[in-house]
């Protein structure tokens, strides 16, 4: 069985990125808007822009967890496939990082 972690865009332009065995079956419940609760619920329509298969469960939910965790800029940075920018939007900018210590 292939467990598919995806990246949707919503009309309001934000990222919902979620896990599933089947991918038409959950782009279908996330169009028509099936549970109220959702979060692309008020947010449709959606747009699959990004997915991929996995046969372990534990990777596809590690990439997942991942994913869910970065800021929307880096999630358009990774599906325009602009790596340089997801390398500078991770870096840290703390006055402690070592570059900004004299």
């Amino acid at each position: 069985m292939f467990h598919y972690v995806f990246i949707l865009r919503c009309k309001d332009g934000r990222f919902y990125t979620g896990i599933t065995t089947d991918l038409a079956k959950e782009m279908d419940y996330h169009q028509k808007g099936i549970n109220r609760k959702s979060y692309t619920y008020y947010r449709r329509p959606v747009t699959l822009e990004w997915y991929q298969s996995f046969s372990n469960y534990q990777q596809a939910i590690a990439i997942k967890k991942k994913l869910s965790g970065w800021s929307g800029q880096k999630k358009a940075a990774f599906l325009e496939k602009n790596f340089e920018h997801i390398q500078t939007l991770a870096e840290c900018r703390n006055a402690t990082h070592h570059k900004y210590k004299s």
